[in-house]
């Protein structure tokens, strides 16, 4: 029998009594969302604001995987402030998470996802941590998953070296290009968004990243408590 995609379904429930729902399937096997448009917008095809690290072509590949997986929630949520208090309930087969937040925070959660799971070869890097999806991830929980999963890898594809296997240079050199995803993305859409909240739910990703190698730099001391005794 044919397993059943993965959903998430993140609802975002107004003061004023709206709210708005938007549902993120992942095929059962290829772990990829199933959100193409119908009709791609202009701004999604490659060539517009390609991303430097981008190694498509646009014969083979006439649109940019990610902004094809996010065209939907961008026009969704083109007309919403990032600001806006709201709470957000995202169903997964696992549990139900609710946080009091802002429309910001959880469309970068949303965001975060479906970038992952888009079939973008810079992003396809996050697709073990899309399986396993934690919504609204704090700074310190998004620095554990990152390194735990370049660990992982590394274990699985037994290409640790002696003298290299606790070197996190790779996964520092990843997460710029990340960036460099997400600044494409954000040219892209800033000329069709009416406000700011998905804008700023991309910066807040690009943040994450900027994060992340600061604590690469420092030799993870955040983490640090968690596995040495003082």
């Amino acid at each position: 029998m044919e397993e059943a995609a993965r959903t998430y379904t993140y609802t975002f429930l107004f003061a004023d009594r709206r709210d708005i729902s938007f549902t993120v399937a992942l095929d059962a096997v290829s772990q990829k969302a199933n959100s193409c448009p119908l009709a791609p917008p202009a701004w999604a095809r490659l060539r517009y604001h390609q991303c430097p690290p981008c190694p498509l072509h646009g014969p083979e590949h006439p649109y940019c995987p990610v902004a094809l997986a996010v065209t939907d929630l961008v026009t969704t949520f083109k007309d919403t402030a990032s600001y806006v208090r709201c709470t957000v309930r995202c169903v997964s087969p696992e549990r139900t998470v609710v946080k009091e937040t802002t429309v910001q925070v959880g469309l970068a959660s949303i965001l975060g996802l479906l970038m992952a799971t888009s079939g973008c070869p810079v992003m396809d890097y996050f697709k073990p941590l899309a399986r396993f999806h934690l919504p609204f991830t704090s700074v310190e929980e998004a620095i554990f998953r990152a390194v735990s999963v370049y660990m992982l890898r590394l274990y699985y594809r037994q290409d640790r070296q002696q003298g290299d296997t606790y070197r996190l240079d790779d996964i520092k050199k990843h997460y710029g290009l990340v960036k460099q995803v997400n600044k494409g993305l954000l040219q892209r859409i800033t000329s069709i968004t009416d406000l700011d909240a998905d804008n700023n739910a991309i910066i807040t990703l690009t943040s994450l990243s900027q994060i992340l190698e600061m604590e690469i730099d420092a030799n993870l001391e955040s983490l640090q408590y968690l596995f040495v005794d003082k």
